[in-house]
């Protein structure tokens, strides 16, 4: 990249100030002397814990948790202030008390587990405080590190597990004691050490260490490159290399702000340079970057979290994200395309494009998450998997000097090694928080059955409107979008999956039960996954667009809607794999998932014209209208709508290219009679 486009990047100081401003997970404190020693030394053991366990076998699950949970509790509290704009230099007295009672909470467990699986009945006074501690603790800790949407969602549900009795109608329950509640939440695996904590003590913990070991071997600024070399010549370079870099980050981020500001440092001034509008420009941004968590193979770590949810293989969820990723990358990628032929944005000059030869040589960075791949096809277990991928990063570093994680400025160094360690337990601090708080919503629709209530509530409001079972269908699915993204505003892509699958997701299986819809489970998952994660661009609490204007200096809800626009086909392509799966590579052929990929992009080409406005030349209202009906018809996995929309689309195209060779014939013409 050239000295002129560096000037007009983001510094590190400015990222941080942007990524504490949108993003819980960054506004740490800077410390030193004692306590920063400690902070350094707790994440170390943090990392090597997580390594011993999953390389010799996770404890017993009350013991793996606890000790998991207690060591993200005590580095939150030591980390991240209880204000932000607080002194953030040192760690208050009160912080320090947090932190012992962390200490203490998480090794109840260890330290007396015998005695707790053998106790028959309720628990006694003195389980009773350290219950209620824990549960206050892991509140307080998850508003720290995550925010506040999730602590609102989980404080609400802790009332509605109390006060059952006085709920009204069909929300009412017999209601829980406080013995009862305390017991359940902390000396059960129903609550905070229930399913969501286990994943991150274990799976996800390993792969953000393995993220951390990539960022840290250069494939992180590799991406980038590789982005840059690839597309940046093209039309509208900038624009499609910030796609590009954000599908591939996106295979090691597990947050669309941070993804957002890291990328979009760079490419948002290149695509401003270039000519595309501030709004724009950070829209493309922050649709690309939240797309990187549906992005196969990791998903953000949700993957991980749907295998126990779901109760689905790793390998099918996997596989089951690629065609909706590639949909939704081809559509933003289609979109700028034809936003800037509109405009007629061309690309990089090529003295801003990388030596493509020596981007091309380092294609073997990309190794480690080729061998992620294939270990998990293989069946190997996700805990190993991770540390192999871990172990092929180090040994793919040493091939070069300029990657090697043991060489800095031509000496030995362990530095890298031991920021990876740090980071990797740094991150996992918020995603533990999250699934522990997330585990507190978890046992309360488990204790009440809500889950159930919620989802025949809303069953019930589009049974109200309608009673033709397709318009059923479609009402209750639309029912369950806003609830997901309702929920998902402002929440991680763990708890944000956890959330919407308790809370949303028994909307559409209540659909199966009751009218016999044929809905695989995996496809329903899916749905919800998709509609929490597009949260972060949705109006009006829009945090990965948010994040983007803080870089583009545009305009946040118009740069929220930009955005949305640009990740139609995340709002498209969930209905239509409830209705045909087979988008989810379901019960579907070679030959026929490959129609249906062709079909489906031709499709993303329709409709992106449409919204822009813009194909070979401006489109009419009328012919925008055409062209989105034509799209929709192409992606419905159906051979009759296949064959009415290549029919629209041939059409479409043979009048473009006439109209268009009619307006460059007249243009000729009144040229020619000037002359």
């Amino acid at each position: 990249m050239t000295d002129q486009n560096k000037k007009v990047e983001l510094t590190e100081e400015e990222q941080q100030k942007l990524l504490e401003k949108y993003d819980a997970e960054s506004n740490t404190r800077k410390l030193t002397g004692f306590a920063g020693w400690l902070v350094f030394l707790t994440l170390i053991a943090f990392s090597l814990f997580q390594l011993y366990t999953g390389a010799f076998g996770a404890y017993t699950a009350y013991i793996q948790r606890t000790i998991h949970l207690g060591f993200a509790l005590s580095l939150i509290f030591l980390l991240f202030p209880a204000k932000r704009g607080t002194n953030r230099n040192r760690v208050p007295w009160y912080d320090w008390i947090l932190v012992i009672l962390s200490v203490v909470v998480s090794s109840y467990w260890p330290l007396f587990y015998e005695t707790l699986v053998q106790q028959i009945g309720g628990i006694n006074q003195a389980q009773m405080i350290i219950g209620l501690i824990a549960i206050l603790l892991v509140l307080e800790a998850t508003r720290r590190a995550v925010g506040l949407p999730i602590i609102i969602i989980a404080i609400v549900f802790l009332l509605y597990a109390y006060f059952g009795r006085q709920m009204p109608g069909m929300l009412a329950h017999r209601g829980l004691s406080l013995e009862q509640l305390v017991d359940s939440m902390f000396f059960t695996t129903e609550g905070i050490l229930g399913t969501p904590l286990q994943v991150s003590s274990t799976y996800i913990f390993l792969f953000l260490l393995f993220g951390a070991f990539l960022v840290q071997t250069g494939v992180g600024l590799y991406f980038n490159d590789l982005a840059l070399a690839i597309a940046g010549r093209r039309v509208g370079g900038p624009a499609k290399v910030a796609i590009f870099s954000s599908a591939l980050n996106g295979t090691i981020s597990g947050s669309s702000v941070a993804n957002t500001v890291t990328t979009g440092s760079y490419t948002i001034p290149m695509m401003k340079k270039l000519g595309y509008r501030p709004n724009f420009a950070g829209a493309v941004e922050a649709a690309s970057s939240t797309g990187g968590q549906i992005m196969p193979p990791i998903m953000g770590a949700a993957a991980f979290l749907m295998i126990e949810f779901a109760g689905v293989p790793y390998w099918d969820i996997a596989k089951a994200a690629v065609i909706p990723a590639i949909l939704y990358f081809s559509g933003i990628w289609i979109m700028t395309h034809f936003e800037a032929k509109r405009v007629g944005l061309v690309g990089l000059a090529k003295e801003e494009i990388p030596n493509k030869k020596e981007v091309f040589k380092k294609l073997y960075l990309l190794l480690p998450i080729l061998a992620i791949v294939y270990f998990l096809f293989d069946g190997y277990s996700i805990e190993r998997t991770a540390i192999y991928g871990i172990l092929i990063t180090i040994g793919v570093s040493l091939l070069r000097k300029d990657t090697n994680i043991f060489i800095e400025n031509g000496k030995f160094t362990l530095r890298k090694l031991i920021t990876a360690l740090t980071d990797g337990a740094r991150t996992a601090l918020g995603v533990a928080a999250a699934t522990a708080c997330a585990g507190i919503i978890v046992g309360v629709v488990t204790k009440t059955g809500l889950g159930l209530k919620l989802g025949n509530g809303l069953v019930d409001m589009a049974a109200a409107i309608t009673s033709t079972p397709l318009a059923l269908l479609l009402l209750t699915l639309f029912f369950t979008m806003v609830t997901s993204i309702i929920l998902g505003m402002g929440s991680p892509t763990t708890a944000n999956y956890i959330i919407t699958s308790t809370i949303a997701l028994p909307a559409i299986m209540a659909l199966v039960d009751q009218y016999q819809f044929a809905i695989p489970v995996l496809a329903a998952h899916m749905f919800v996954f998709y509609f929490g994660i597009v949260a972060d661009i949705t109006p009006p609490v829009a945090l990965a667009a948010f994040a983007a204007t803080g870089i583009s200096g545009g305009e946040p809800i118009r740069t929220g809607f930009n955005a949305s626009k640009l990740a139609i086909a995340a709002f498209i392509i969930p209905y239509m794999f409830i209705l045909e799966p087979q988008l989810l590579m379901i019960d579907v052929t070679t030959g026929g998932m490959i129609w249906l990929l062709l079909t489906a992009i031709t499709g993303m080409i329709a409709i992106g014209a449409g919204l822009i406005g813009f194909w070979y030349r401006k489109l009419h209202w009328v012919e925008r209208i055409v062209t989105v009906v034509t799209g929709l018809l192409l992606i419905y996995p159906e051979g009759n709508t296949d064959i009415y929309g290549l029919v629209l689309f041939i059409a479409m195209l043979v009048v473009q290219f006439m109209t268009r060779n009619r307006a460059k014939g007249q243009k000729q013409k009144v040229a020619g009679g000037e002359a």
